[in-house]
């Protein structure tokens, strides 16, 4: 029976899967995406479990107790004595390891590993920070070396390449730096020529020296050009006045 349980098992298998054609071999182990294939799969898997159990506790002599659920919620279970004492057992072999120590003993001993454990790390830190800077060296091998100098290579290329892009920042920024100082010089020249035009150009008007006599006139309270300022210059030749006559 359990015999052609197997081979009807066996044949099944290799059905489901296209990569048992040529004989036994390995599947993928993950969640079957098929609904159907996934349902045929979990009872093979699901009677095979059950049979490697009974098989364990008749060869063994061994307390067994299984307990399944599929994905739809449906119990299934074995046991060669009964699942019930089979837990409470379990419980009490649990509770009886936990409490073999006090509470105490169990961290001093826990924080007792780790600090061991840090106490190596810090000293192949350490070691790793000496032979780097080329000291205690002796106690490597020929391996060890050529492992040391292609980490040493590999670190000064990145410090190397790190330093290029920082200095090719720094010229482009200069560069354009450099560019907005020229720009603004040449605005500021260009201002400087309008201005002198201007001032040429004012110098060469009739009647300048007038006119900056009249700016330079004070203003009355009531900010009019004082009476004076109004008054004509002795700057150009007056004329004759003809007489009105009577015809």
């Amino acid at each position: 029976m359990f015999r052609s349980a197997s081979m009807a098992y066996q044949g099944d298998s290799r059905e489901d899967s296209p990569q048992r054609k040529l004989g036994r071999g390995k599947i993928e182990i993950k969640r079957i995406e098929n609904t159907t294939n996934r349902q045929v799969t979990f009872c093979k898997r699901r009677n095979g479990l059950l049979k490697k159990a009974y098989e364990l506790s008749v060869l063994c002599d061994a307390e067994v107790a299984l307990i399944v659920f599929s994905s739809r919620g449906r119990l299934y279970e074995y046991a060669n004595n009964s699942v019930k004492t089979t837990i409470d057992r379990y419980k009490k072999a649990s509770s009886d390891t936990s409490n073999t120590g006090t509470v105490a003993e169990v961290n001093a001993q826990f924080y007792q590993q780790e600090a061991a454990k840090l106490r190596v790390q810090i000293g192949n830190l350490q070691n790793s920070n000496r032979h780097m800077l080329g000291e205690s060296l002796g106690a490597l091998s020929v391996k060890e070396l050529k492992s040391l100098e292609i980490r040493l290579e590999k670190g000064i290329s990145r410090i190397r390449s790190k330093k290029n892009e920082l200095l090719f920042a720094e010229i482009e920024y200069m560069q354009k730096r450099e560019i907005d100082l020229h720009n603004n010089n040449q605005l500021l020249r260009s201002k400087i020529a309008e201005n002198e035009r201007k001032q040429q150009s004012m110098n060469l008007m009739p009647g300048g020296g007038s006119f900056d006599i009249m700016q330079q006139q004070q203003y009355d309270n009531r900010n009019y050009f004082q009476v004076n300022a109004l008054q004509p210059t002795n700057h150009y030749p007056h004329q004759d006045q003809m007489p009105l006559q009577l015809v």
